[in-house]
C-alpha cells in the first residue's frame, strides 16, 4: 500500500483521484485546499488529514518525513492550472512521486525546468493522459499505424462543446492567465490524443480564438484535422439541442464517426494502475500537447481559410 497526499481537494477532479486511490488499494493521508468543500473525503478517506492552509500542510508533510512515519509516495496534484509547476515542485522536494492533472505547465519552457528538478531529487512526474489508455484510443492507433505506409493523410473533424454556466467565467478557468484559456483547459487532451494517434505535429493554425470558443488547423504526420471547442450551448447543433442535449462531442475520421465515450468513469483509476506499475506518462510525453496549445494562445487568428471548420464561421 502506498500513502498518498492530494493538493486541490475540492476541485472537479479530485473525487476521480481519490477513487482511484482507493480502487488501487492505497491510503490518502493529507490532502490541501484553500476551498473546504471537500466532504467528498469522507466517502474515500475519512481520516485524512485536512488543511486549507498551504504552510500547515508543508509543515505536516515535513513532519511526517521527520518523525519517521510512512513517507508520502505520491502527491497528487489537481490544483488549477497555473499552479501546477509550483506544487510539482514542491512535491518533488518533498521525497514523493508526482501524479498530474493536465495541462502539466502552460508555458512549454518550464517542461525543461521540471525534467531538472526530477534529476535533482530522484523523483518522477506521472501525467493524467486518460485517453492514453482508452481501449477504443489504443485499438484506433494501431489501426492508423497499420494503415500508415499507403501514405495517405486521414481526414478529422474534432468538435467538442461542453456547454458551460456564467460561473466558469468568473473562476480561474475563465482567467486566461490561470487556466491558459480554452484550448488548454477544455482540450488539452484531445489535442494529446491527435498526437498520440496522428504522429508528429506540422502545421498548426488558428481561425477563431475568443474566451468560450476556439478554432483551428493541425496537421500531424499521418492526419488533417479540423478542430472546434466552445463552451456556447448555442453551438450545439439544433438536433441534439431540441433533444435536450447542452453537450455535443464528435470525432470524425474519413468521414466515419469514432465512438469512444463509454468508460470515461474508469480511465483515471486505470491511469493509476498503469503509474503504479512504472508504466506512467511522463514530462516529456507532455511537449507536443503543452507546444501545440500555447502556439494557439499566442496565434493571431487567420480568417477565410479553406481549412477551417464548418463550425468556425458559424460561430464567429
Amino acid at each position: 500500500m502506498k500513502t498518498f497526499a492530494l493538493i486541490g481537494a475540492a476541485g472537479y477532479i479530485a473525487p476521480r483521484h481519490m477513487k482511484a486511490m482507493k480502487e488501487t488499494g492505497n491510503e490518502l493521508v493529507a490532502a490541501l485546499d484553500p476551498n473546504d468543500s471537500v466532504g467528498i473525503i469522507d466517502s474515500y478517506f475519512p481520516d485524512a488529514h485536512f488543511f486549507t492552509e498551504f504552510e500547515r500542510f508543508d509543515r505536516h508533510i515535513d513532519k511526517r518525513r521527520r518523525a519517521g512515519e510512512a513517507q508520502i509516495d505520491y502527491m497528487s496534484i489537481c490544483s488549477p492550472n497555473y499552479l501546477h509547476d509550483s506544487h510539482m515542485c514542491f512535491a518533488l522536494r518533498s521525497g514523493a512521486e508526482v501524479i498530474c492533472e493536465k495541462p502539466l505547465v502552460l508555458d512549454p519552457r518550464n517542461i525543461d525546468g521540471l525534467s531538472e528538478i526530477e534529476r535533482d531529487t530522484g523523483q518522477k512526474i506521472n501525467t493524467i493522459l486518460q485517453l492514453r489508455v482508452h481501449p477504443s484510443i489504443i485499438a484506433l492507433r494501431e489501426k492508423v499505424r497499420a494503415a500508415s505506409t499507403h501514405g495517405r493523410k486521414h481526414e478529422v473533424d474534432l468538435t467538442y462543446i461542453t456547454s458551460r454556466g456564467r460561473w466558469y467565467m468568473q473562476s480561474w478557468k475563465g482567467d486566461t492567465r490561470k487556466s491558459g484559456g480554452i484550448a488548454t483547459n477544455i482540450g488539452v487532451h484531445f489535442f494529446d490524443m491527435l498526437h498520440f494517434l496522428f504522429g508528429a505535429l506540422q502545421d498548426n493554425r488558428v481561425h477563431l480564438n475568443d474566451p468560450t470558443k476556439a478554432a483551428g488547423y493541425l496537421e500531424y504526420e499521418h492526419a488533417r484535422c479540423r478542430w472546434f471547442l466552445s463552451l456556447d450551448v448555442n453551438d450545439v447543433p439544433q438536433a441534439s439541442f431540441e433533444a435536450g442535449q447542452r453537450t455535443y462531442r464528435s470525432i470524425t475520421i474519413d468521414g466515419e464517426e469514432i465512438e469512444f465515450s463509454g468508460g470515461f468513469t474508469d480511465l483515471h483509476t486505470l491511469s493509476y494502475k498503469e503509474i503504479l506499475a512504472g508504466r506512467g506518462f511522463g514530462v516529456e510525453e507532455n511537449r507536443v500537447a503543452i507546444e501545440t496549445v500555447s502556439a494557439i494562445r499566442e496565434a493571431r487568428p487567420v480568417t477565410n481559410d479553406d481549412l477551417a471548420h464548418p463550425f468556425a464561421s458559424r460561430a464567429a
